[in-house]
């Protein structure tokens, strides 16, 4: 297990360099100077050369890519454009609210989805099964942001029940939490469904129901049991796509977390701080994948991460 880790660990470093890479390029091929924003519209030529030169950006490309990377080993994110402060600081700062917006989202995420995935799938072809389905192709279907709208018109303006904005009380996630939760769940339905039909009819579950095993017990105990593997796999996919989707949600709902920062980032041209943000959330993602498949050998002891499968 430790070399299994260390290994994935190592991988890390690889796949951060390849995002650090990539964004960095992406971020220069964007229209704009972030040196005449800084200066302003009135500004001299002599006075935006004079910017250029303290942010660096009229140096070579590769010089600046070279200097950004020996900052990251040192711990540093840049400074940020638009405020002059830490990157790392101020992503630090809006990281807990986009936290707790993504465990909320998850918790609906699983709550909603293995419930309706498992009534659909103790059913085949009933009522129930078509309605779950429904809800399926609807929360796949419908835009973040759309709904999002949809929600706050609907619960803070026709019933105003919920605020339509904010990050500082748990109220204020209520929102945001159903909007990305609805659209995780409606994938997490669907594999939960399909997976439990795959053992469903196998022999060890027929033997339950011949000994009068109640029908909920089995589904829990034995079926969703080993059908939970690939399950636990798009739970740690779906939390990789809410810090994601966070970004237009937080915006939707002006949220003060590291979505909505990414994107006042963009606007500005505040590359420091999108390529920092890029990369703070790409660790995450990497951080995630690697505990989903440490819950493998939690949930099924046929798994194991020894130093030969390694």
């Amino acid at each position: 297990m430790f070399n299994y880790v260390l290994k994935r660990l190592l991988q890390m470093i690889p796949t951060l360099i390849g995002v650090s890479l990539l964004s960095f390029i992406i971020l220069q091929l964007v229209p704009g100077d972030p040196a005449e924003l800084i200066a302003g519209l009135d500004a001299s030529p002599e006075e935006v050369q004079i910017i250029r030169e303290r942010l660096g950006t009229d140096r070579p490309l590769y010089e600046q890519y070279i200097d950004y990377n020996w900052q990251l080993l040192q711990g540093d994110f840049g400074t940020s454009l638009r405020s002059d402060n830490p990157v790392l600081q101020e992503i630090l700062e809006r990281f807990p609210s986009t936290v707790n917006l993504t465990i909320l989202a998850t918790l609906v995420t699983v709550v909603i989805g293995l419930f309706s995935g498992i009534i659909a799938a103790t059913k085949p072809g009933s009522v129930r099964d078509h309605t779950a389905m429904a809800f399926s192709l609807f929360g796949i279907s419908m835009p973040v942001f759309w709904l999002g709208i949809i929600l706050i018109l609907v619960f803070a303006y026709y019933i105003p029940i919920l605020p339509s904005g904010g990050s500082s009380e748990l109220k204020h996630f209520v929102l945001p939490a159903l909007v990305l939760g609805i659209s995780s769940a409606a994938v997490l339905s669907r594999l939960t469904r399909s997976s439990i039909l795959e053992v469903i009819n196998q022999d060890y579950i027929r033997t339950a129901k011949a000994k009068g095993v109640r029908q909920w017990l089995i589904i829990y105990k034995h079926a969703l049991k080993n059908a939970f593997v690939p399950i636990i796999t798009v739970i740690g996919m779906e939390i990789g796509n809410l810090l994601g989707g966070a970004v237009l949600t937080e915006t939707v709902f002006s949220m003060n977390g590291l979505g909505r920062y990414i994107i006042q980032s963009i606007q500005f041209r505040d590359y420091s701080a999108v390529q920092g943000s890029i990369l703070f959330v790409a660790l995450l993602f990497v951080i995630v994948n690697l505990l989903v498949d440490l819950c493998y050998a939690a949930v099924d002891p046929r798994i194991r991460y020894d130093r030969k499968e390694a």
